[in-house]
C-alpha cells in the first residue's frame, strides 16, 4: 500500500467536503450573468376617496335640481347621497344620489375601482389597462374609418371614435343592465336639444385621465318616460372611475336632452379625476 502523508491526507479530505457542499447549493447552477426577474411596480393609488364626500354641494345642486325645493332636512338627505354596498373598501366604492321634481327625476352615480394585479409580471396599471379595455368594449363604440376604440400601449385612448360620415350610431351597450339605443334616434328622429353639427353619440373622450369614453343610452320601459343615461368612464392609472347620470321626464311626450347631460356628466368626471390628480 502507498504512503500517504498525513498533511497530504487531510488536504485531500477537505477538499472532498467542500465539493460535495457546492453539489448540494441551489445557486452553484446558476450562471454568472443570468438576469434577475424584479416584480413589476405597484400602481399609483394604494387607496380609494370616500365616495360619498368625491362631489361637492354645489355641483350635487346642479345635478340634482329638484333637490333645492326640499325642507331643508330632506335636501341634505338627499346630498349625503347612499353609499354602494362593497365588501373591499380599498378596492371598490360608490354612491348614489337622487331627486325628483314636478317635471323630470334625477339619478347621479359615481363608482371608483381601484385595480390590483396578482401577478408580480403584471403591473396594476397593466392590469387596469385590461379591465378598462373590456369596459370599452362591452359600450360597443362606433367606429370611425374603421378605426376601433381602444388604448394604446402608452395608456391613452386612441385617434376619437367620433364618426361624422354615417348618418346614424350605432347602438352602444348600456350601463348596469340598461338597454341600449342611439342617442339620435328618438322618436322624432332628431337628436332633442342639439347642435346638429355637434356629434353626440357614444365616443372616446380626450384629455380625460389616461383614457375615457362616454356612452348614451335613451330608452323607454313600457308605457312610462323615456329616460337617458350618460355614463363617463375613465382610467387614470390603476384606478377606473365610472359615472352614470340619468334624467326621467315626468310626461311620456318629452325627451332628455343629450347635450345638457352629457356636458354635466363630463364636468364631473373631470373634477373627480383632478381630485384623484391632487
Amino acid at each position: 500500500m502507498a504512503y500517504v502523508p498525513g498533511v497530504a491526507l487531510l488536504v485531500a479530505l477537505v477538499a472532498g467536503c467542500s465539493a460535495g457542499s457546492d453539489a448540494d447549493d441551489p445557486a452553484a447552477d446558476s450562471k454568472p450573468g443570468s438576469p434577475t426577474v424584479s416584480a413589476a411596480p405597484p400602481g399609483k393609488y394604494r387607496t380609494l376617496p370616500e365616495s360619498c364626500s368625491a362631489v361637492p354641494r354645489s355641483t350635487l345642486k346642479d345635478l340634482l335640481p329638484g333637490a333645492a325645493d326640499l325642507p331643508q332636512e330632506q335636501q341634505d338627505k338627499v346630498y349625503e347621497g347612499t353609499a354602494t354596498v362593497t365588501y373591499d373598501t380599498d378596492r371598490k366604492v360608490g354612491c348614489r344620489w337622487k331627486s325628483d321634481a314636478p317635471d323630470a327625476s334625477r339619478n347621479l352615480s359615481i363608482d371608483f375601482e381601484r385595480v390590483v394585479s396578482y401577478d408580480p409580471a403584471v403591473s396594476d396599471d397593466d392590469r387596469a389597462r385590461e379591465v378598462y379595455a373590456k369596459k370599452e368594449d362591452a359600450a360597443a363604440l362606433p367606429t370611425s374609418a374603421g378605426v376601433t376604440p381602444s388604448e394604446t400601449p402608452g395608456g391613452s385612448a386612441s385617434a376619437s371614435a367620433s364618426a361624422s360620415a354615417s348618418g346614424s350610431g350605432t347602438p352602444s351597450g348600456a350601463p348596469s343592465g340598461i338597454s341600449s339605443a342611439s342617442p339620435s334616434a328618438d322618436p322624432s328622429g332628431s337628436t332633442s336639444g342639439t347642435d346638429p353639427d355637434e356629434d353626440l353619440r357614444p365616443r372616446l373622450l380626450d384629455g380625460l385621465g389616461d383614457a375615457a369614453f362616454l356612452d348614451d343610452a335613451l330608452t323607454r320601459a313600457g308605457s312610462t318616460a323615456q329616460h337617458r343615461t350618460v355614463s363617463v368612464v375613465f382610467r387614470t392609472s390603476n384606478v377606473i372611475v365610472t359615472v352614470q347620470y340619468t334624467e326621467q321626464p315626468a310626461r311620456v311626450t318629452e325627451v332628455p336632452d343629450s347635450r345638457e347631460l352629457q356636458e354635466k356628466a363630463q364636468a364631473l368626471a373631470r373634477k373627480l379625476d383632478e381630485a384623484l390628480s391632487d
